[in-house]
């Protein structure tokens, strides 16, 4: 089976499959610790079969082009799962020279919480605003400081935890 028209196939799915566990599991190692053993286990039994499919059949371009083709199939897969998912936090900091306090109004009245800085840049006073709210949130905040302040100079970051504060009282941490 694995040496015919159908192994070529079978090869690339299981890449996919060994390769989207991979990306998952790579990006899960900072978020749920508990579930990378289990996806690292499962990912190398699926590709110990694939890579003893090909190396059976090292001859065969197209089970070599399948092997390397999952390969490339599954980190974008794994890329997109890993976004749908989308653990974790982000924290966005968002820079202004004008209007700061009524687009903090404007990401409040969206129910996030907006702390307000008052800071100096190099063409003078800018109000900074910063969040730190959950990963799946961050295109809707993002799209709402677009939509109010074009302008507006925007980072994203990736906090590691919060504790206490607005965020915290609303996932249940006191």
């Amino acid at each position: 089976m694995i040496a015919g028209p159908t192994g070529p196939v079978l090869i690339f799915l299981l890449r996919v499959a060994d390769v989207s566990l991979a990306t998952v599991r790579s990006l899960l190692i900072a978020r749920r610790r508990e579930l990378v053993p289990v996806i690292g286990f499962v990912e190398m039994i699926v590709w110990v079969f694939a890579v003893g499919a090909t190396v059976q059949n090292l001859t065969s371009i197209w089970h070599l082009l399948a092997f390397a083709g999952g390969f490339a199939v599954g980190n974008w897969l794994g890329i997109l799962i890993e976004e749908r998912i989308a653990l974790g936090l982000a924290s966005v900091r968002v820079i202004l020279q004008q209007a700061g306090h009524e687009i903090a109004d404007f990401l409040r009245a969206a129910g996030f919480g907006v702390t307000e800085i008052a800071g100096m840049g190099k063409d003078g006073p800018v109000q900074i605003l910063d969040l730190v709210l959950p990963r799946r949130e961050m295109t809707r905040c993002v799209a709402i400081i677009e939509e109010e302040a074009p302008n507006a100079f925007v980072i994203v970051e990736e906090p590691r935890g919060v504790s206490h504060g607005y965020l915290g009282m609303k996932m249940g941490r006191r």
